[in-house]
């Protein structure tokens, strides 16, 4: 009995061992997921930015070259005109002018003097005919080569030469007798002249004229109003 036992036991012992060494069932591949769906909608492509427009390009540069400009154009109810300055000639009176230019001064005031065969003058006086604070006056700058020849821009002041500050007038003929003789008789500083516009001039010195206000003559019966001056490039 001893020895059938031992013979059964043998046989099994290589049985179990056969067993461990076998390899592992291959485990089944894990079941097939579902194909990832496409997202629901296909990202955009980036939207292309915005052309910038010419003239948004322009403006800058057109403002800047304004800015460095030695023209103005004054608008007035009758006309445009456009007047070159002289800052080489004229530094002070030049600089004088962009100041009350930039500031907006001379927009609404008028031509308030007119006398045909002479000149117009203007810049200091409202449509009603009250006179506008300004800055402090200038000292003159006659002595600078210039004349005062038709279509020019002068500075008007009172008998003292230094009294300038922001009327200007303009020759609508040829007025030697206003330049520069000498320190006791200085004249009348030119500081511009006008490039275009100098028939909106002579519609200017033929208009009818009279008294008003505190004047005793030679205000425009009709306003001449200067409605805008601005830099130009």
């Amino acid at each position: 009995m001893l020895k059938r036992a031992l013979f059964l036991l043998a046989l099994l012992v290589p049985a179990y061992t056969l067993a461990q060494n076998a390899p592992a069932p291959a485990s089944k591949p894990a079941a097939a997921k579902s194909e990832a769906k496409p997202a629901a909608k296909t990202a955009k492509p980036a939207a292309k930015p915005a052309k910038t427009p010419a003239k948004t390009a322009e403006k800058p540069a057109a403002a800047e070259a304004a800015a460095n400009s030695n023209k103005v154009l004054i608008k007035t109810s009758l006309g445009d005109i456009t007047v070159e300055l002289y800052p080489d000639k004229s530094p002070k009176s030049v600089e004088n002018f962009l100041g009350y230019v930039k500031s907006g001064f001379y927009d609404g005031t008028v031509f308030h003097r007119v006398i045909e065969g002479f000149m117009i003058q203007g810049g200091g006086f409202t449509k009603d005919l009250r006179q506008k604070p300004t800055k402090a006056p200038i000292p003159i700058e006659s002595k600078n080569g210039l004349s005062n020849l038709r279509g020019t821009v002068s500075m008007a002041r009172t008998m003292d030469p230094n009294s300038a500050t922001a009327q200007f007038f303009i020759n609508t003929v040829d007025n030697p007798r206003l330049d520069y003789v000498s320190d006791a008789n200085p004249g009348y500083a030119v500081y511009g002249k006008v490039i275009a516009g100098l028939e909106v001039v002579d519609k200017i010195k033929a208009v009818p004229t009279g008294p008003q206000g505190p004047f005793r003559s030679d205000v425009p019966t009709t306003a001449i109003v200067i409605e805008k001056v601005s830099l130009v490039p």
